[in-house]
This record gives structure tokens, sequence and C-alpha cells, in this order.
């Protein structure tokens, strides 16, 4: 009775204090502009909490990698019906891109206040009041929420629109952009930096092939013996140096012109650049396996060429021109995947990246000039350059899947889901090797009397690689390219591996094989997790085990740092793993309830849409919070046992948490 005593004092103290704990750090508010009789602005104002951040429409995509939900606005397509429709896509006011250490990576967001504004043409005269619901996320330094907010907008109370329209330019990334507004500076150089050294060596790689590698000597040669001092040679070795930096910069330079800082970036998220570096990198493939050379016309190469015979600066400007256009077959896959992903980044990242493409091209020109000897020392043209090309045919080839695998995760295809993705790089990688040991011939190759070492290495590199890989087909994680196949959670066939069966270890000390209950899922680390809290407590009743609430969401960060940090602790993986029934509740699950079980939420009086509204609502009305993640161990009556608690990254703290709740289950 005292120990009854005791938690139930404790269980109310802890319930008291938890009180004023639902965050709402956004405030939406909705105004309407008047354009003309039957269009109007619907002009949605959100006002942010000090410290938190409102993320953008858009957000870059990345296979398993875990970003924040995109604000997102829905309209109800029925009462559109006849009532108005949508002229457009929603503008948002410029926003900031920047590093967010939370999600480790550069993201798109706003603080302290963000507008969003939807044109729309109004069908029905008699139109009052139109309710459109604002889906978003925010997060501060240490956490997030997912909300659903409704904003009417009452048409009766528009305004005359006062600013000319021309003050704001739409462009693929769905932003507006005020004249006046100074751009907003990003702390980016770590990622130029990168960039740059990147296309460096991507650059470096360019100059062993057949098309470039050939013109070092040739070019340095006839600047040091026409010129009538070696001073004057080196100078225009140094000038034609230049001139290569000038002329791919300055393609580069065009690029950000063209694009903008932002709506490449915000375009490279979606399914259409995916497409087209797919397209792309398998045509570069194919040109560098062989199959065909992409050249420039040949009346461009005759007028560059007529150029370079001038003389003096033009005539080296010339020079430089003539080495792009006439090794375009093999500058050009190389310059154009390095110059595309740089274009992603936005802003002036293609100017560095062809900045450094372009200087490790022009490098070797006036190291030689100063240091002609060095020439002696060159490895002779032949049909190793070829096998570079073919190299990085292969590469090309393997990295298009990549963009391939992207398009299918958005659209949901499944169609390249892990296991095909894993073959095809197998496949790919284990012809690379059996090429390089000369089992295979390709067009363009020289006859192949003996293996090299170099070559030899490469070719056990490249099958080792393939042999790392098969086991990914049977459901290993494969580190080495985490990121690369699509996610094992979602996208595979057979996540733990053909005929696999989860084990754990029995009282007695032996494996058995572990049987996933009915309408369970394998959850964080193999642990056998339902999602559904009704199904999750009669299964509980069943085993006679205690049950842990986790209220958790897809983007939750430290949900997914407490699952890879604290839950793998051998001690506290046990206890989930026997002892406790896990019932996972993602609140920014967005899959629609059925029809008949959607409800209005007495605490928002917001409409109960989806699964994920469901589990907030529950966590909401009955914990006082919307922050995830939130841990609660409850009996089988479904009442709780012990305080819930947060993000908790000490592991003994947890695990003396999870201790005590099981002990007074079994009280």
């Amino acid at each position: 009775m005292k120990h009854k005593l005791t938690l139930f004092i404790t269980l109310f103290f802890t319930a008291f204090l938890m009180q004023a704990q639902v965050l709402n750090p956004v405030t939406w508010t909705g105004e309407v502009e008047k354009l003309s009789d039957t269009e109007y602005n619907l002009i949605f104002l959100a006002d942010i909490e000090d410290h938190w951040h409102l993320y953008s429409q858009t957000m870059p995509i990345g296979g398993d990698v875990i970003t924040p939900i995109p604000t997102d606005f829905i309209f109800d397509s029925l009462s559109q019906v006849n009532n108005y429709k949508l002229i457009g896509k929603t503008l948002e006011s410029p926003y900031i891109t920047a590093y967010d250490k939370v999600f480790e990576m550069d993201l798109n967001y706003f603080d302290k206040e963000a507008t969003f504004t939807q044109k729309i043409e109004v069908l029905n005269p008699n139109l009052k009041t139109i309710e459109v619901i604002a889906s978003f996320q925010a997060c501060d330094d240490e956490r997030c929420i997912y909300q659903d907010k409704d904003v009417v907008f009452d048409l009766t109370k528009a305004t005359i629109a006062s600013e000319d329209p021309s003050n704001y330019v739409e462009d693929e990334s769905k932003t507006v952009i005020k004249k006046g507004i100074d751009p907003v500076k990003t702390d980016d150089s770590k990622g130029l930096t990168s960039i740059f050294f990147t296309a460096f060596f991507l650059g470096f790689l360019v100059l062993l092939t057949p098309c470039v590698f050939p013109m070092i000597p040739m070019t340095v040669s006839y600047f040091t013996k026409q010129s009538k001092t070696r001073a004057s040679g080196i100078k225009n070795a140094l000038l034609y140096g230049f001139f290569i930096i000038v002329i791919y910069t300055l393609l580069g330079t065009a690029i950000s012109a063209l694009f903008g800082s932002n709506a490449m970036y915000e375009f490279s998220t979606g399914v259409t650049f995916n497409a087209i570096m797919f397209i792309a990198l398998i045509v570069f493939a194919f040109s560098f396996l062989g199959a065909f050379e992409i050249m420039l016309p040949n009346s461009w190469v005759n007028k560059v060429d007529s150029g370079a015979n001038r003389g003096g600066v033009v005539g080296i400007f010339f020079m430089a021109l003539a080495l792009a256009v006439v090794s375009f077959s093999c500058t050009f896959p190389i310059a154009g995947t390095a110059l595309l992903d740089a274009a992603t980044k936005g802003g002036i990242a293609p100017i560095v990246s062809m900045l450094g493409f372009s200087s490790a091209i022009a490098l070797p020109f006036g190291l030689f000039a100063f240091f002609p000897s060095w020439l002696n020392s060159l490895p002779k043209s032949g049909g190793w350059l070829n096998t570079v090309k073919v190299v990085l045919g292969f590469l090309e080839l393997a990295f298009a899947f990549k963009f391939l695998s992207m398009i299918d995760l958005v659209l949901e295809w499944h169609f390249l889901e892990r296991e095909v993705f894993l073959a095809i790089w197998i496949a790919i990688f284990g012809t690379l090797g059996l090429y390089l040991l000369g089992k295979i011939k390709l067009p363009h190759d020289s006859p192949l009397e003996h293996i090299s070492v170099g070559r030899l290495s490469m070719a056990i590199l490249a099958l080792s690689f393939t042999l790392y890989m098969v086991p990914g087909l049977w459901g290993a994680p494969l580190k080495l390219i985490s990121g690369f196949p699509p996610p094992m959670s979602t996208n595979s066939e057979s996540p733990y591996g053909v005929g696999f069966m989860k084990k754990q270890v029995s009282a007695s000390g032996e494996f058995v094989a572990k049987e996933l209950p009915k309408d369970a899922h394998f959850g964080p680390n193999d642990l056998i997790a339902f999602h559904d809290y009704e199904t999750g407590m009669a299964y509980a009743k069943k085993v006679n085990k205690p049950v842990m609430l986790d209220f958790t969401g897809l983007t939750c960060v430290n949900c997914r740092k407490m699952e890879e940090q604290v839950w793998v602790e051998d001690e506290i993986y046990a206890l989930l793993d026997n002892d406790i029934v896990l019932i996972s509740l993602y609140v920014d699950d967005r899959t629609k309830l059925p029809e008949a079980e959607q409800f209005e939420s007495e605490l928002t009086g917001n409409k109960v849409r989806t699964y994920g509204h469901k589990w907030l609502e529950f966590q909401q009305t009955r914990y006082n919070t919307n922050a995830q993640p939130l841990y609660v161990i409850q009996n089988l009556e479904g009442e709780d046992i012990s305080p819930s608690v947060g993000y908790t990254p000490d592991v003994e703290e947890y695990y003396n948490w999870l201790k005590k709740g099981i002990e007074n289950f079994k009280k």
C-alpha cells in the first residue's frame, strides 16, 4: 500500500509539472488581398518564437537521410469544386539556408516570421470563407514538433492589394523575393571547399584520359621551344593555364547566373533533376565505355584552330579554348557531372566547382613549364589511358543508378528495391574487375600482353568491393556505402535477407527464432514493435508484459539518436527485447484515417485526419506535450506506472528508468 501511495504521489506531481508543455512555437494567421473581382491572394503569416525554425516548402531528399518535414498547405479538393481554383504555386518569403546542427545538413528555414502566398480565382460569387490546413514541422536546437493548423480566410474582409506584383519573382524554388531585400548570407565555406577539392580531383582524373594527357608534353614543348627566352616560355605556359581556368570558370559563372542562387538547388530536389542526371550519366558512361564519342561540330573546331594561329595573347587564349574543344569527348562527361552536382548546391557553387576542375587541368602546364626536365618522367601514352577512361565509365554507370533510386524513393514505385540496386552494383563492379584482369575487351582497347601491378591492384579492389556487397542481398547493412542503396527499412523486398529468421536468446541461453506477432513490425534495431495502440495493448495482455509507449516521428532526429545510441546498449536492449511490449506511435505518419475514424480534436479544434494526427492528439490530451521522443510505461489497464521521460542520452539514467517501470509492473 505504501509503494502504491508513493507511486500515486509521484505520478500526480509529474502530471502537474507537465502542464503547459504543449508547444506552439508557430502561430498562423490568414489575410486576404483582393486583386480583381475574381482573383485574390491568400496570405499565410507565420509568427515564429525565438530559437525555433520553421522549414521551407522544399527540402533535400537523400535516400535514408533524415530531413525535416517541409511546410505544406492542404487545400480541400472537395471544397474547391465550383468554389475556387488555385493559380500557380504557393510562394514563400526569402528563407535562410544554413547548416542545421540537429539534422547535420544544410536546410532551408525561417526565423522570426514567414509569409506564404497562394493566388486563387473565385468561381462562386457567394463564397465567403476558405479553410486551409497548414502542415508543418518546427524545431529548436533540442526538439521538434509536427503540427497541422487550420487557417481561415474571410473573403469579405479582403484588402485591396497595395504592392506592385512586379515586386515578386516566381521561380522554380517556389519562393518570393521582394525588391530591395538583400539575399540572406549563408555560412557555406566548408561546403564550397569540399566542392572545390572534389572538382579538383575530377579534373585530375580528366588529365589521365587519352584526350588530354598527350597534350601536356606537346603544349609545354611548344611554348618552351617557340619562345625566344625561357622566361617568355614560362610566361606563355602560365598564361595558357590561366586561360584554361578562365574558360571553365566562365562556364560555371554562366550556370550560376542562369539558374540563380537557389533555383537550381530546389530543382535538384525533384524528380525532373534526378531523371536528367540519370540519363546524362548513362550517356556519359556509354561514351567512356566506347559505344560512341560526344563530339562538337567540326566547324567549331576549325574556327577555334584558326584563332589559335593568331599568336600573342589572343592566340594563347584560342589555344586554351582549342584544348577544351578538342578534348570535349573526355572532359564533358566529367565536367558535366561535377557541374550538375555543384549546381544542386546553388549560389556560387558551380563557379567554385569549375575553378577547382580547371585548376587541376591547368596545373601541369605551369609546373612542367617551370621544370621541363620533369617531362621525361611522364609515362608514355598508350592503352592505359583508355583503361582510365573505361574505369571512369563504369563509375559513372554505377552512380547513374543512385539518381534512378532517388526517383523510385520519391514516387514510391518500389521497382528499384535495395536488393535490385545492389545486384546492379555487384554486376557493374564485378564486370569492372574482370575487365581490369583482361577477361573482357571493349572498343579502343589495346592488345594486353600482361597485367601491370597497378591494374592488378585496381582489379583486386573492384572485386573485393563486389564481394563486400554480396552479403547485402541477405540483409547486411553495408555501412561503407550507407546512403547509396535504398534504405533497408522501407525499400527492401527482404529487409533481413532471403529466408532470414530473427534470433533471440531464450531463458535457457539458446538461440531461438524470433517470431513476428500478428500486426507487429520489426522496428529499430530489429525490436518487435506495434504501430497501433490497441493492437499492441492486446498483445501485451496476451503475453502479460508492460507496454512502453514510444511517441516518435519519422523525421525525429533525437528519436533516432536514442534508438541508435541508447537502445543498442546490451542491458537496455535485453529489457526492450524480452520484458517490454514496444508500441511506437509516429505522430508525423501522414497515412489517412478511414473517413469513419476521423474526428474533431477537443484540444485544438482541428480535424484529426491521419494516423499521425491521432497519435499526436493522444499524446497532447494524455500527457500535455507534443515534443518527441516521449516514453511512457503502462500496465495492462493502460495506466501509467512510472513518470514519462523524453530525450535521455544518459544510458544509466534511461536503464534505471526502464528497470523501475518493469519492477512497478511486477508489484
